[in-house]
């Protein structure tokens, strides 16, 4: 990735910062800040389930905003991976954190994003203080439950008994704002309604409202939300590249249809910048023998959609062509987790599930008394043993 940022005027800038979101809240304050410095602001992320191939979405707008001179903080939300819902215990969430950090750096890397340029702020490291936690009560007598509620509605694990700490998440993931001196936070669109409860409660404890910005959520490869707890919806980022094949062969990509279409997005949103900050320039290539036409090579997504809209483009072609351009993404990252240390960080961060041993019923002997039983099970031990030492003095003689 180039540095130019230094030659970019503001109007750039926001043209970069803003590009691909889905929707911006605060856009007049942000082109403002622009018109004097550059942007400080945060990106969030709990570390619950493993990460996949959706957070790319994310790292390719990282790079956008480093691009554009932004002062980008990734903040590892251990605290509320803690709170959602109990997802895992706190000393597991410390182990899941630090396989969030190597996996988001490793994402970072495989597209030629500078790592000198982040920081790396982990949730505990603030939040646990007396000053914060002043902070947090105070705004508690500020939001009604009604309204935490809501605003966690789709980030919080929803439950039909929900605890009480799903309620702390939202007002917490506001104050972060202040704590970390931002300008803005960014996130997925899932985050709205968190987004605009910071916006109102914020000033109520005196602190300003920021900047909110969106992208839009990748449909799985079923064509539902892409999520970390349904594996058949998503592409773990240590799948191996045959899984890898296997998962996007199966996945919903009806031919002609764009709307729910996850492997289609996933080229707009993710392999199509991705390639420009790796090649310098936008490429996406549809392979196919030479019987059936040959590569296409395409150096934009508009003409991608209309091809496949219009037939030129079938399924299976856009599969292959997509299938052989993540593993190209994902190889870097599964050798930096080649290793005894990073294999043992992950066993430890998600241990497989415990296999309960089964039971086995022993069958009910009918019309004996257990006395019967017993007795009789007596006499076929001593007749069993009885022929063992039998067969061992013949084959001793």
């Amino acid at each position: 990735m180039t540095d130019a940022t230094e030659t970019l005027s503001p109007e750039a800038k926001y043209a970069l910062i803003t590009r691909n979101l889905q929707e911006v809240l605060g856009e007049e304050e942000m082109k403002a800040i622009l018109g004097e410095r550059d942007i400080k602001l945060y990106w969030g992320t709990a570390p619950t389930g493993r990460p996949h191939i959706g957070y790319f979405v994310s790292m390719v707008k990282i790079a956008d905003f480093l691009q554009a001179g932004c002062h980008v903080t990734i903040l590892m939300a251990d605290i509320h991976a803690f709170l959602d819902n109990m997802k895992a215990p706190i000393e597991q969430v410390g182990l899941r954190t630090k396989y969030y950090e190597q996996v988001i750096r490793g994402m970072l890397s495989a597209i030629g994003v500078p790592l000198e340029k982040l920081t790396f702020v982990v949730g505990s490291s603030y939040q646990l203080s007396k000053e914060y936690a002043m902070d947090n009560y105070r705004l508690a007598t500020k939001i009604t439950e009604h309204d935490a509620k809501k605003a966690g509605s789709e980030v919080v694990k929803q439950v039909s008994a929900p605890l009480l700490s799903g309620l702390l998440y939202p007002g917490m993931q506001a104050l972060d704002e202040e704590y970390l001196g931002v300008d803005a936070q960014f996130g997925g669109v899932d985050q709205r309604k968190i987004f605009t409860l910071a916006e109102k409660h914020l000033p109520k404890i005196g602190y300003k409202k920021r900047i909110h910005m969106m992208t839009p959520m990748l449909p799985g490869l079923q064509g539902s939300k892409m999520s970390a707890s349904d594996p058949n919806s998503k592409i773990d980022l240590l799948d191996t590249s045959k899984a890898v094949k296997n998962k996007i062969s199966k996945a919903f990509c009806p031919e002609k249809v764009v709307e729910d279409n996850g492997v289609l997005t996933f080229v707009k949103y993710v392999l199509f910048p991705a390639s420009s900050l790796r090649l310098g320039r936008p490429e996406f290539v549809i392979q196919r023998p030479e019987q059936y036409g040959g590569n296409t090579v395409y150096s934009d997504y508009e003409t991608l959609e209309h091809d496949f809209v219009e037939g030129t483009v079938h399924p299976g072609d856009l599969k292959n062509g997509v299938t052989a351009a993540l593993n190209q993404l994902l190889e870097p990252i599964r050798q930096s987790f080649d290793t005894p240390e990073m294999q043992q960080l992950i066993l430890d961060a998600y241990p497989p599930p415990v296999v309960e041993p089964k039971v086995v019923k022993q069958k009910k002997k009918h019309n004996k008394r257990p006395d019967d039983v017993n007795v009789a099970e007596e006499q076929a031990a001593v007749e069993e043993q009885a022929a063992v030492e039998e067969k061992f003095a013949n084959t001793h003689l």
